[in-house]
């Protein structure tokens, strides 16, 4: 009997969590996380759904065959692991479904197939993520759909580039590696509108921190590699849609055969459930190490929306409730020997591409050269980090210790 009432309690709280699941107002986004996707009775009281590895579904009888009647069909459409990832993800998102991706980048390719073809004309921010740049100027291209790249402090005055066939605009806020933030109100004002579909790349964010659906747009991507896998171990991309976007994206998704491994959706729901506590970490470690950067004599200027001397401040003030473990700094004037220098000594950090993991990562950069609706001019050497988990103290100390090697070098 005990047994028996204990179930019927874990079972009655399931129910009340499915039924809030889409209420932001009823739980908190640390207790969604923690939730979200899971129907434990579906599988005998296990917590997490098991890993189904599988391509051939099959039916009871012809009927229920050439009828489609079974909840799933084939394993490229679906299974119960990847189909609690989506529902977790529509769920977080606000949106209407979730399609999965084996990259962030695959992510955006599909999102954005989805909405230009021949004879399209797409707006792009031109600070987004280099390779979705080269996606458009390689691949929607040769298909026929003309790109043209905008301001990101555009605002409103986007709507002096749209011309009669523009599909769709393409967001990217806080920007990919100088972080800019866009004025994302009124750019979608704009937009809805002119009947025009709005995407924006929210993996910065996440929408724990910004909810593109809230703000009026189509189509939100992730790069799930980053802060929802948590580990550096994944790749994953997510495409939450809302309204008439929705039809477009799971068409797009299906005619396309993308799916994702089972077992990378096991990693993505891994993630998922301690995602809230890392950023507060993430955001909570990058803050201070932004405002030690800020003191120190070797740097120029710290890009941090976050710091109330970054010029988007206000922006991300207004619209965001939160930031991650990401941002750039500028240094001052010293010889390319001396940045190696300075790369080459430091300890916790590890040279190398991606972010969102629990580690500590630099890489240097200079976007001057896939720049072309702005001009990217630093005073000196770009320096982008990601701060992982590690003790803020340490964190410090390590490129103070850096920073003197570089500045000895100089």
């Amino acid at each position: 009997m005990a047994r028996h009432c204990a179930r019927c309690r874990y079972r009655q709280m399931g129910e009340f969590f499915m039924s809030h699941a889409g209420d932001d107002d009823a739980l908190a986004p640390e207790t969604r996380v923690v939730h979200l996707g899971l129907d434990p009775f579906r599988f005998d009281g296990f917590v997490n759904p098991p890993v189904v590895r599988g391509s051939t579904v099959l039916s009871p009888t012809y009927k229920d065959l050439v009828g489609h009647t079974g909840r799933y069909s084939y394993g490229r459409r679906g299974n119960p692991t990847s189909e609690a990832l989506q529902n977790a993800v529509t769920a977080l998102e606000g949106g209407d479904g979730t399609v999965l991706t084996p990259s962030g980048l695959s992510a955006i390719s599909v999102a954005l197939l989805s909405v230009v073809g021949a004879g399209d004309h797409l707006l792009m921010v031109d600070t987004a993520y280099n390779p979705t740049r080269q996606f458009c100027t390689r691949v929607l291209k040769r298909m026929g759909v003309e790109t043209t790249h905008y301001d990101p402090l555009v605002g409103a005055g986007i709507a002096d580039l749209i011309r009669p066939n523009t599909r769709a605009i393409f967001l990217e806020s806080p920007g990919s590696q100088s972080f800019e933030m866009q004025d994302i109100p009124a750019i979608v004002a704009v937009a809805k509108a002119r009947g025009i579909t709005t995407l924006i790349d929210n993996t910065w964010a996440t929408p724990l921190f910004f909810k593109p659906h809230a703000f009026g747009i189509d189509l939100s991507i992730q790069a799930g590699t980053k802060y929802l896998g948590g580990h550096a171990d994944l790749n994953l991309g997510t495409v939450s849609a809302k309204g008439d976007a929705w039809k477009g994206l799971i068409a797009t998704h299906g005619d396309m055969g993308i799916c994702i491994s089972p077992d990378d959706a096991a990693l993505g729901l891994r993630g998922l459930r301690t995602l809230a506590v890392r950023l507060a970490r993430h955001q909570a470690s990058g803050l201070e190490v932004a405002r030690w950067l800020e003191a120190s004599p070797y740097v120029s200027r710290v890009l941090h929306p976050a710091l109330e001397s970054h010029p988007g401040h206000a922006v991300w003030k207004r619209d965001f409730t939160g930031a991650c473990g990401l941002f750039s700094l500028i240094l001052k004037p010293v010889p390319e020997a001396a940045v190696a220098t300075f790369f080459d000594s430091l300890k916790l950090f590890g040279m190398g591409y991606s972010w969102g993991g629990f580690e500590c990562l630099a890489i240097p950069f200079d976007c001057s050269s896939y720049r072309t609706a702005t001009r990217w001019q630093a005073e000196g050497p770009a320096v982008r980090l990601h701060i992982g988990l590690e003790e803020p103290a340490d964190i410090i100390a390590d490129l103070e210790q850096a920073l003197e090697k570089m500045a000895a070098a100089a």
